[in-house]
Parts: C-alpha cells; sequence; structure tokens
C-alpha cells in the first residue's frame, strides 16, 4: 500500500514537472515575474554578505555537488553488488545515470538562459532548465533511503533513521537553495529538479526487488 501512495506521487510530481516545463517553455510571465523577483532579493543578499556566499559556494560546489551525490551512488551500487544485492544496485545505478540523461536533455531541449547579473558571484555552464544539483541529490538521497533498513524497535536504531531523512531532506532543500541564492539558476529550475527527482525514484523504486536468490519482496 505505501509503495502504491509513493508510485502516485512519482506521477503526480511528473505531471507537474510537465505543466511547469510548458510555462516555462511558454515564458508564462507570472512565473517568469516570480523568478526574477526571488533571485533578484538573493542575489542582493549573497553580493553584500561575502561570508554567508563563500559557505553556500562549498555546499553546492562540494558537498552538494552532483559528482559528489553520484560518488555516493557509485558506493552504493558497489556495497550492494558485494553484498549480491544486484537487484537494487542495479536500480541505482540505471537511475542516477536516467537522472542525468534527462537533465541534459531537457537543458538542450528547453534552452533557458541563466540568471545574468552585473556583479556575479558564481557561474554555471550549460542551460539553466531543470536544475542538475537539485535533481541530482533528489534522486540520489531518496534512493539511499530507500535502502534504508526498516527500524527495529529501539530508540537508537529509530533515533539513526530518523538522522538520515533529516540529513537527506536537509540536502535536497539546501543545494536547491543555494543554486538560487548562488544567482545561478531561477526557482522554478529548482522546483523542475526537485519534482522530476521524485518521479525518477518513485519509477525506479516501484514494483518488488528479489533480494540475493529469495522471493520477491515488496518494500
Amino acid at each position: 500500500m505505501r509503495n502504491d501512495h509513493f508510485r502516485w506521487t512519482g506521477i503526480g510530481c511528473a505531471l507537474l514537472a510537465a505543466v511547469l516545463t510548458a510555462l516555462v517553455v511558454a515564458q508564462w510571465r507570472p512565473l517568469l515575474a516570480h523568478d526574477e523577483r526571488v533571485a533578484r532579493d538573493l542575489h542582493a543578499h549573497a553580493v553584500t554578505h561575502p561570508g554567508v556566499t563563500h559557505l553556500m559556494q562549498v555546499l553546492s560546489d562540494w558537498v552538494w555537488d552532483p559528482w559528489t551525490m553520484r560518488a555516493l551512488a557509485a558506493l552504493a551500487c558497489a556495497l550492494l553488488w558485494w553484498r549480491g544485492d544486484r537487484g537494487r544496485a542495479l536500480r541505482v545505478a540505471l537511475a542516477t545515470l536516467a537522472a542525468s540523461a534527462l537533465q541534459q536533455g531537457l537543458k538542450a531541449l528547453v534552452g533557458r538562459e541563466r540568471p545574468v547579473w552585473p556583479d556575479p558571484v558564481d557561474s554555471a555552464q550549460y542551460a539553466a532548465y531543470p536544475s542538475g544539483h537539485a535533481m541530482t541529490a533528489t534522486v540520489v538521497c531518496g534512493l539511499l533511503l530507500w535502502l534504508l533498513p526498516r527500524p527495529a524497535p529501539g530508540r537508537v536504531r529509530v533515533a539513526w533513521v530518523v538522522a538520515a531523512w533529516a540529513v537527506a531532506v536537509v540536502s535536497v532543500l539546501g543545494v536547491g537553495f543555494t543554486r538560487v541564492y548562488l544567482g545561478v539558476h531561477w526557482p522554478s529550475d529548482v522546483l523542475a529538479g526537485w519534482l522530476l527527482g521524485v518521479a525518477l525514484v518513485a519509477l525506479a523504486t516501484s514494483g518488488p526487488v528479489r533480494e540475493r536468490g529469495c522471493d520477491p519482496v515488496e518494500r
């Protein structure tokens, strides 16, 4: 039942992402105006607070960088493969690769320009839509949470799972904020990355998984 709910959540996120993409392509003025207002306000703060800006750069370019996230996914795949859990290893690998391909394909198709500032505090390559940082963090963190064992009774085990969820949520939301704060993305770029990321996680984790030659189990 829980798996069905998450599957429908993924479908809903995919539909919302499709609508958002259509609005961006059509250059819907209310959306663009909101993007410009939020990006302008955050950029003004970034310019006048170099210490905060430096912290955001470290978080965005190192801690939550897509390559850092992909390295975590690769490590998870290697551990799963070593344990003989090749079904989940393949799902994590394919979902991570699909996220990279999808974001680059949409960037090329939509071709949205990044914000341009007379006093930039950071720079980025490729087109803006969707945010690769936000999408990759959502996919990898979502997959890692999926791999967590269900907590057995005990405060320590439950606290560990809660801490993992907290780190994942902070990472996903935090990296999205840093990209807009640093002036390299519009808010809707980040929102699209989140929505598409959830949709990919739902797709990758739906259905039974065969563990080490056992009968399929539903997670």
